[in-house]
């Protein structure tokens, strides 16, 4: 998956939440300018791969420590052990940083 597709999908996960959170259906109009709340940021998710290419030295083996001892926020796409996991870029950096 490239990283454009990623950032569709999260484009359209960010709308769905939008959505629900003015209960109202995907696409169905701007919300009102005195209701709308301030744009999210938008969350970079890096594959296990990817987060080894950002870090020097860092081995898929770490990241996946890291993720098992829930030291770094992730998500797991898939069921079961089998599914891709998905690190937060900024807190893979800000782990790092500390």
């Amino acid at each position: 998956m490239t990283n454009e597709r990623k950032e569709q999908l999260l484009d359209q996960i960010l709308e769905l939440m939008t959505a629900v959170a003015y209960d109202r259906e995907p696409n169905e109009g701007a919300v009102p300018e005195t209701t709308k709340a301030p744009a999210p940021e938008k969350v970079k998710m890096l594959t296990v791969k990817e987060c080894t290419e950002l870090i020097d030295g860092l081995s898929e083996h770490t990241v996946r420590m890291f993720v098992a001892q829930n030291k770094i926020k992730y998500i797991r796409t898939g069921e079961g052990v089998r599914g891709k996991i998905l690190v937060n870029k900024a807190d893979l950096l800000n782990y790092f940083q500390n």
